[in-house]
């Protein structure tokens, strides 16, 4: 083997040039043509796995008939969420910004664990984490790191609210901890945080669902009278979960209420604004997140209504000390930390980890705060249109909420089995992409607004494919 040359791998730099302009053409072109086509193709499994045989890995394939190939797997074999009416959870056309920073990131390859390694990185990360934690209204001095997504942020929030309670958590785990610790969420909230109990240590019974109001936001009385409950049972209450913005209905739970009684009872508050909280970026409706500024920390995902590609999520907190205490550790292949400025390894659950920050980093300083805004409040109008043209094809909205969540019902039928096979008509047609679901036991159809790619016509579509589903079903 000749040493001297580099390996086999190699790539010279015109030819990688060449293999990157192919990709960016296919990549170009797939954002042009999806709107063209359905946004969820037939399904064919076996065709996929077909294909992907003559892919044996022992002879290497020209770099055109590869890309070409793989994008036309992409093509047929997925739901495209970039496509103008995709009306689904929280996925909208990335920016190309985004895009862009995604190859940049994966170009240079930065390992965010040591400060050392990467300090440019790290730094960029935390500009923006600042400026997510000052437009959230959080103290100065919020920290925090970007995760791959919500429920890693939320995971982070457990871990952080135990070890704040109960610093010997940290060494000795819910042995350490006098009865059963229990947080609360909302019914209606992610059922992530099932997941994270359990993976905690704590059990899935550790999470009391909150029953929700007329709006599907958290009850506070019915939550007050379940701490009561398990207070005098012995147990110990110590995380209350809000979420702004349930995926389901769009509900935002009581800021203000829950903040107050979480200090009443000293309980640990955590909102987890996942996708609502990215109207914080404008100023009109950045009134709908009031009392975040007091929680003990927020979660909010930029892959979701900030169009960053997948993942994004970021997790923000004013107690960096409780931080630091969850995640701090020290081994001698790690460089020595530099003084005043923490390692993303000692104050995250990942230790070696990408540069996921660049990508909302060149989004927002490549279209500017204000655009930002001017998306939101766009998607928000195109929410209440789309309510308006169901009411009067006959739709009964069963939400209430001002982020651009649409549940909608057949007055006349109270069918889950109807509503759902009217989804899947609409989805099997190609036209649009929508969901079913049981908003508090109520069957409905769930169509969102996130996609700086909607238009008023793509609305008008989607409604009177509804209609026509309905009639199928009739």
């Amino acid at each position: 083997m000749n040493l001297s040359k580099p390996g086999p791998l190699h790539v010279d730099s015109g030819h990688a040039a060449a293999l990157l302009d192919q990709a960016s053409v296919l990549a170009v072109q797939h954002y042009r043509e999806v709107a063209d086509g359905p946004v969820t193709p037939p399904s064919d499994i076996a065709a996929v796995r077909e294909r992907l045989a003559a892919y044996d890995f022992e002879t290497p394939h020209a770099p055109g008939d590869l890309l070409a190939d793989v994008m036309d797997l992409l093509r047929a074999g997925m739901v495209h969420t970039s496509h103008p009416r995709y009306f689904g959870l929280f996925n909208p056309a990335p920016t190309w910004w985004g895009v862009t920073g995604e190859l940049l990131s994966a170009a240079a390859n930065p390992q965010l664990a040591a400060y050392l390694h990467a300090w440019a990185p790290v730094e960029v990360e935390r500009h923006v984490l600042r400026f997510l934690a000052d437009r959230l209204g959080l103290p100065a001095g919020s920290t925090g790191s970007f995760t791959v997504g919500g429920s890693e942020a939320n995971q982070t929030a457990v871990i952080v609210a135990l070890t704040k309670r109960w610093p010997e958590y940290a060494d000795h785990g819910v042995t350490a901890v006098p009865g059963r610790p229990l947080l609360y969420a909302s019914a209606e909230s992610h059922l992530a945080w099932v997941k994270i109990a359990h993976m905690a240590g704590l059990g899935r019974q550790a999470v009391r669902l909150v029953p929700v109001d007329a709006a599907h936001r958290m009850d506070v009385d019915q939550l007050r009278a379940m701490i009561d409950t398990d207070t005098a049972a012995g147990h110990e209450p110590f995380l209350l979960v809000a979420t702004a913005g349930t995926t389901g209905a769009g509900a935002l739970d009581p800021l203000p209420d829950l903040v107050a009684l979480a200090r009443r009872r000293g309980l640990y508050l955590h909102v987890d604004a996942a996708w609502g909280g990215a109207v914080a970026l404008s100023d009109r409706l950045r009134p709908l997140l009031s009392g975040v500024e007091s929680a003990d920390s927020v979660t909010v995902d930029a892959h979701k209504w900030m169009s960053a590609p997948m993942g994004a999520g970021m997790f923000l907190t004013p107690h960096a000390e409780a931080l630091s205490a969850s995640f701090d550790v020290r081994t001698a292949y790690m460089p020595d930390a530099v003084d005043g400025t923490p390692d993303p390894y000692s104050s995250s659950v990942q230790w070696s980890r990408r540069f996921i920050g660049l990508k909302v980093f060149l989004s927002l300083a490549g279209s500017g705060r204000p655009a930002f805004a001017r998306q939101l409040e766009r998607d928000v109008e195109l929410g209440e249109l789309l309510a308006s043209r169901l009411a009067g094809r006959g739709w009964l909205r069963i939400n209430d909420t001002p982020l651009p969540v649409v549940c909608v019902a057949n007055p006349d039928v109270d069918s889950p089995t109807w509503h759902a096979a009217v989804a899947a008509e609409v989805v099997r047609r190609g036209h649009a992409w929508v969901s079913a679901l049981r908003l508090d036991g109520r069957p409905a159809i769930r169509l969102c607004v996130t996609s700086y790619r909607t238009t008023e016509a793509d609305i008008d579509l989607v409604a009177a494919e509804l209609d026509k589903c309905r009639a199928m079903h009739t």
